[in-house]
C-alpha cells in the first residue's frame, strides 16, 4: 500500500477554558491546497510552549488514520478522525509498526525524515476531557511520530509519501517506544538505540542516562 498524506492541519496557540485556563495549539484546522513546509514547521502552525514542543526534531507531528476505527470504538472517542491527536500530517498506509527512525520520504517538493516517536502529553487528555488518554495511547502503541525537515518545500493533501532511504529498519517506532518505556529492556538494547544517529537528540540523551545514570538527560515532555 502506498502511504498517502490524507490531510494537513495547522494551528496557533489559544487560551482555552477561561475558568481553568490553558494555552495550546492542539486544536488544529485542516488545510486545503498547497502549503509551504519550512525548516521548523508548516506556515500557520505554531507551538504554545516551544521549550517542549516543536524544534528541528519535532517539526511535524504525524498520526495514522489507520488507527481511527480502533479509537472510535472507545467511549467518548467516537468522533476521532484526522487531526484528533493534534497532528499536522494525517497519513494512511503507515503505522508505528511500518515506519522506522531515519526513514526519509519525499512528499511534494519537500523531503522529511522520521526522528522519534511522539510522547503524548497531558494536553491530548485535556482536549478530549480524558485525563488517562495519554497513558492509553502509550499502552496501545498508537503514539504517532515526528518528522524533521531535510529539505523545505510545498506539500498538500492527498500526495503520496515516497520512501527515499531507510537507514535503520531495525528501529521501528513500535520498537523505539518499547525500549524507551519498558524499564526491563536490557542495557545493550538501550545503548544501541541511543547510538542511532537519526534519533532525536533528546531521546538519545534520555536513553544514555539509563545506561550511565550519572548523566542528566534533557527533558522531553512531549
Amino acid at each position: 500500500m502506498v502511504p498517502i498524506l490524507v490531510s494537513i492541519q495547522v494551528g496557533r496557540p489559544r487560551v482555552l477554558d477561561h475558568e481553568n485556563p490553558w494555552s495550546s495549539a492542539i486544536f488544529k484546522q485542516p488545510v486545503e491546497g498547497p502549503i509551504e513546509l519550512g525548516p521548523l514547521n508548516l506556515v500557520g502552525d505554531e507551538q504554545a510552549d516551544p521549550t517542549v514542543h516543536g524544534g528541528t526534531d519535532k517539526a511535524i507531528c504525524v498520526y495514522s488514520v489507520d488507527h481511527a476505527m480502533a479509537w472510535q470504538r472507545e467511549p467518548g472517542l467516537e468522533a476521532w478522525g484526522p487531526g484528533a491527536a493534534g497532528e499536522n500530517f494525517t497519513v494512511s498506509g503507515q503505522t508505528e509498526d511500518t515506519v522506522s527512525i531515519g526513514d526519509t520520504f519525499q512528499v511534494g517538493s519537500a523531503v522529511v525524515q522520521v526522528s522519534q516517536p511522539r510522547g503524548p502529553c497531558w494536553k491530548l487528555g485535556r482536549k478530549w476531557n480524558m485525563t488517562d488518554l495519554p497513558r492509553r495511547v502509550l499502552r496501545t502503541g498508537r503514539t504517532g511520530w515526528y518528522l524533521r525537515v531535510l529539505s523545505p518545500g510545498r506539500v498538500e493533501p492527498r500526495l503520496s509519501l515516497t520512501l527515499r532511504e531507510r537507514t535503520h529498519p531495525e528501529w521501528s517506532i513500535t520498537r523505539a517506544n518499547s525500549v524507551m518505556y519498558d524499564r526491563t529492556t536490557d542495557l545493550e538494547t538501550v545503548r544501541a538505540l541511543a547510538e542511532c544517529a537519526a534519533l532525536a537528540s533528546s531521546w538519545r540523551e534520555a536513553l544514555r542516562s539509563r545506561v550511565s545514570p550519572g548523566v542528566e538527560p534533557h527533558a522531553d515532555r512531549q
